[in-house]
């Protein structure tokens, strides 16, 4: 596939799950990609199977290093068209045991992350009257889910940032949306079913069946399902789509 020859897209979160799945499929359709993370191993790794043209290490909770990357990744590999502001990260506690810097975190992490990298793009893009800004948020973003509140608190406030700057940026050639996938078959994931294991002694079977027991579906979304879904919001039949949270979720939503 060449739909997406000439386009630069950088992926934030790159080296490892959704990220890495979009990061592929946006190659394989003919983007040039640029994966931006923390872990300069994971990011060496996807570039070098083939999953990404290059890699910038950076935090997405520091704008001055998001800045730098982008800018950077700008200068090597030409404007940036495409961003898909994937990283994230989610704590597990009651209410009562999540304290004020878990609820800080959270925003940080996963709002503010996305805000960083949509302020390092968007002016480029609106110059060129020309772009695609698409965030990773997540069920979580759409409905409540007991013991994450910190982070169900902060992907509510990434997709309300979506649909305020789709708002904003409306008429300048510019779509920005949000793809909310339920639990996925990723590392982070995985991380959730050992701790319900440990934490309650639950087989991993049973503790993945709590996951999904609201799940018509009955099981993990697939990181490639979320890469086909960005995919398509990257093509050009997909400019009079903005504003739009996605659920991924296999009608969980």
């Amino acid at each position: 596939m060449t739909a997406l020859a000439g386009h630069h897209a950088v992926v934030t979160g790159g080296g490892r799950g959704i990220g890495r799945a979009i990061a592929a499929a946006l190659t394989a359709a003919g983007a040039s990609v640029t994966v931006v993370g923390r872990a300069e191993a994971l990011l060496k790794e996807a570039v070098s199977k083939g999953h990404a043209r290059s890699y910038q290490v950076a935090d997405v909770t520091d704008a001055m290093a998001v800045k730098a990357a982008f800018k950077n990744a700008a200068d090597a590999h030409g404007p940036i068209s495409i961003l898909v502001a994937n990283a994230g990260g989610a704590q597990s506690a009651s209410f009562a045991k999540t304290d004020p810097d878990t609820f800080r975190r959270m925003f940080e992490v996963n709002t503010l992350g996305v805000v960083h990298a949509a302020q390092a793009v968007l002016p480029d893009m609106i110059a060129r009257k020309s772009g695609r800004i698409i965030t990773i948020a997540s069920t979580a973003g759409l409905k409540g889910y007991a013991y994450v509140s910190a982070y169900v608190a902060a992907k509510h406030a990434t997709v309300g940032l979506v649909r305020a700057l789709a708002a904003e940026t409306s008429k300048t050639g510019v779509t920005v949306n949000a793809l909310c996938p339920g639990y996925t078959d990723t590392d982070l994931v995985g991380d959730s079913l050992t701790q319900i294991t440990q934490a309650t002694g639950r087989t991993r079977e049973a503790a993945l069946a709590s996951l999904l027991k609201d799940s018509p579906l009955g099981r993990l979304i697939r990181p490639e399902e979320v890469a086909a879904a960005a995919l398509f919001l990257c093509s050009n039949e997909a400019a009079g789509i903005t504003g739009t949270a996605l659920p991924i979720a296999g009608g969980e939503i």
